[in-house]
């Protein structure tokens, strides 16, 4: 009977409320396919989680059983055989390993304490919006899960005999060792795991918890090192540390299990989960997170007959409301930017795990037009930082400061968001933020940038040679990263009428010229002497060449020789004209030098707008570029997701317009996939109602504009502005 049983919930959940028109059969939430991604290296995972949830419970699985104290990374990848059991705060679609701690598993029969044998083959795993299920045949265990925003659920059917549920302290995706563990009664443990070391950086943090179970075990106990401990022991701090519950049960029996975590503390794990979580109602909490991706996601209508785009879409966007997510604990606290100390929030949220290098590109965007009271709230949260540690965030994971990637991100995101109408917060204390982590934090903040403006470029160094300041990844892609940074505060200083700080920062971003060689046509890097480097290859066509080219980070001269967004026309004249730019462009195309996996030159597709008459060879690579790069199934994105940047490109290319610069106002157009979408607007920051596309009759089927109309005035662009957008109207495409 419990077959039945959990398929009448799997199906009244998948379908909740799902029929609310003659017209809308599913809602939106039922189109989230969380397999999307989950292998190909895209490192999202199937996990239930809420909207910027602190929590996710994940499955954690492996090519083959688990030894004791070893790490898996990614947590879960699609294939992979061996389950071993469910992980507790998780990363989406990053390249480094963190988080992935507190795991939980249940068995049956004997009780096995060590990874390598108790780690099981999975089968019938199911996902949606909030939830997460498989069943473990060895053990003829059913296992589901969902979340709260700072807590977790399990329930296990067991079959009738020995059943066992274990919680492994000890383990994590972060190679950070050290965990702590308490077991206060035999229905509660309570404890601390550290954290940490992403992408070798060293930074460290600490995850608190606490964990309830709804039924008395028969037995219960600790371990370490994969050693049962004496009766007695009720507490234990080391590395490879864990506890046990066991049941000797007559009958199949459910038993539901629920932890809650914290940044801060125990007791706070413990509120958080008293609040979130009174009882143990299972059906509830998915409910609850099923309503919360709905309500979210509801806020674009996407129409036509395409079930396949629908899928991607929705589940796109999910990817992008993973992260940032929410650090504070429900009274308010959290730890302070980069040294820790408990601060409270006060009456909002504060968001973590800006991976801004990725994101300021579109994420950010998206979330201005369509959740700008969440991008305002983070960009608090980006001044909070600031005011804690003097500093604006590179790559903030849980307070912890990792400084991975290059440039000065936040400064593109804090521009970019006022920019796009986003205003209630503190702009004096924005703007003098962005210009201390360029002027007097620089040597810190920005490695290389002094010598960048000083002498024109940054310099590659020859052996023996050295510079002043922390050592620079990549000199072209740095110094292009800078000139990017320096667009964005100009324009904000123009916005502010700083005119000597808008004329200057405007000149250093003109400064991308002296990283492009005109006789070679690209970008290349410097000697310090001023000479071109040499050897240099123009023309990498080897994807390892991609990856380790002089002068550049993750990528090539193909990936940055046209990532000057800001100045289209500027770097078209470095070109000698449109006809060797068009020529360039296509010739990346056509030798598969255009790398969709990776950040620099995810606008290219779009830059053939800028050459009157080159239109249609944007709509032509934007579509190829959704059907060959995405799908719905787990080879759906190609390379890290980026905490939601492939997805952000994917989600605006299929409404058909893309911001291809930030901090500037304009949306490139091409093709949309859909017959219409609408974005409902928020009316507190913006002056429309509602934002609607059309494109006729079965729009995923063609691929060409015929016509642009804005508001019923056919338009000769193939541009749009963002006030065009958020004053509301309708963007009519006909297409052929």
């Amino acid at each position: 009977m419990k077959t039945l049983k959990y398929a009448i919930f799997f199906l009244s959940l998948s379908f909740a409320g799902a029929i609310q028109s003659q017209e809308i059969k599913k809602n939106p939430a039922d189109y989230i396919n969380p397999f999307i991604g989950t292998s190909k290296g895209g490192n999202t995972n199937p996990g239930a989680i809420c909207p910027f949830g602190m929590m996710s419970v994940c499955p954690n699985n492996s090519p083959k059983p688990l030894k004791v104290g070893e790490k898996s990374y990614p947590t879960y990848v699609y294939g992979n055989r061996y389950f071993s059991g469910f992980t507790h705060t998780n990363l989406s679609g990053v390249g480094c390993p963190d988080l992935g701690a507190l795991t939980i598993m249940p068995i049956s029969g004997k009780l096995e304490i060590d990874p390598e044998k108790y780690s099981c083959t999975y089968a019938d795993e199911k996902a949606t919006a909030g939830y997460y299920s498989v069943d473990l045949p060895k053990y003829d265990i059913k296992a589901e899960v969902s979340t709260t925003l700072r807590t977790g659920i399990e329930r296990f059917s067991f079959p009738k005999g020995e059943a066992h549920i274990l919680f492994d302290a000890g383990r994590s995706v972060s190679n950070i060792p050290g965990a702590y563990l308490k077991i206060n009664s035999p229905t509660e443990l309570e404890g601390h795991k550290m954290i940490g070391n992403f992408c070798g950086t060293g930074k460290q943090s600490v995850i608190y918890f606490v964990v309830q179970i709804n039924r008395e075990p028969d037995r219960f106990g600790c371990w370490q090192e994969n050693r049962i401990l004496n009766s007695f022991t009720r507490e234990n701090s080391g590395n490879n540390i864990g506890a046990f519950f066991s049941y000797n049960l007559e009958k199949e029996e459910d038993i539901v299990i629920k932890i809650g975590i914290s940044y801060v503390s125990i007791e706070n794990a413990r509120m958080n989960l008293e609040y979130e979580q009174n009882g143990f109602g299972f059906e509830k909490v998915c409910q609850d997170a099923y309503d919360a991706w709905n309500d979210k996601l509801s806020r674009i209508q996407v129409e036509g007959n395409n079930e396949k785009y629908k899928q991607m879409f929705y589940t796109g966007i999910y990817h992008m409301l993973v992260h940032p997510n929410i650090l504070n604990d429900v009274n308010g606290d959290y730890p302070a930017y980069m040294t820790g100390q408990t601060k409270n929030i006060q009456g909002r949220n504060r968001f973590s795990i800006f991976s801004l290098w990725d994101t300021y590109r579109n994420v950010h965007p998206f979330l201005s037009l369509v959740y700008p009271e969440y991008q305002s709230e983070m960009i608090k949260s980006i001044l909070d930082m600031y005011r804690e540690a003097g500093r604006l965030p590179k790559w903030e994971l849980c307070g912890m400061e990792t400084d991975v990637m290059v440039g000065d991100p936040a400064v593109i995101v804090i521009a970019d968001t006022y920019l796009r109408g986003i205003r209630d917060f503190d702009v004096t204390l924005a703007y003098e933020a962005m210009k201390k982590n360029a002027t007097t934090m620089a040597s810190t903040t920005r490695p290389g940038y002094n010598e960048h403006i000083q002498k024109g470029y940054i310099a590659e160094l020859r052996e023996n040679e050295t510079r002043e300041g922390p050592w620079v990844w990549g000199s072209v892609s740095t110094g292009l990263e800078y000139c990017m940074c320096d667009f964005a505060m100009s324009q904000m200083a123009l916005a502010l009428n700083k005119k000597a700080d808008y004329q200057l920062f405007r000149k250093y971003s003109q400064l991308y010229r002296n990283y492009f060689d005109t006789n070679m046509g690209c970008m290349r890097p410097r000697w310090t002497n001023g000479d071109w480097v040499e050897p240099f290859n123009a023309s990498p066509q080897d994807e390892k060449e991609w990856w380790n080219q002089v002068g550049f980070v993750e990528g090539c001269t193909w990936h940055y020789s046209m990532f000057v967004p800001f100045d289209i026309k500027g770097l078209i004249g470095l070109y000698k004209g449109e006809k060797n730019f068009i020529r360039k462009l296509k010739e990346c195309f056509k030798t598969n030098n255009f790398n969709i996996a990776n950040e620099p030159d995810i606008a290219y597709p779009y830059l053939f707008n800028y050459v009157k008459g080159e239109e249609r060879k944007t709509q032509y690579w934007v579509r190829k570029c959704i059907d060959t790069y995405f799908g719905n199934d787990h080879n759906g994105i190609t390379g890290n997701d980026d905490c939601g940047t492939m997805s952000a490109w994917l989600v605006y290319s299929m409404m058909g317009l893309y911001p291809d610069c930030p901090a500037k106002d304009t949306y490139q157009l091409t093709c949309p996939v859909f017959d219409k979408v609408t974005i409902k607007l928020h009316d507190k920051y913006y002056k429309g109602d509602k934002f609607i596309i059309t494109a006729g009759d079965n729009a995923d089927d063609k691929h060409f504009i015929e016509k642009i109309s804005i508001n019923g005035e056919k338009s000769k662009k193939y541009s749009i502005t963002n006030d065009q957008i958020v004053n509301g109207g309708v963007l009519s495409f006909t297409l052929q």
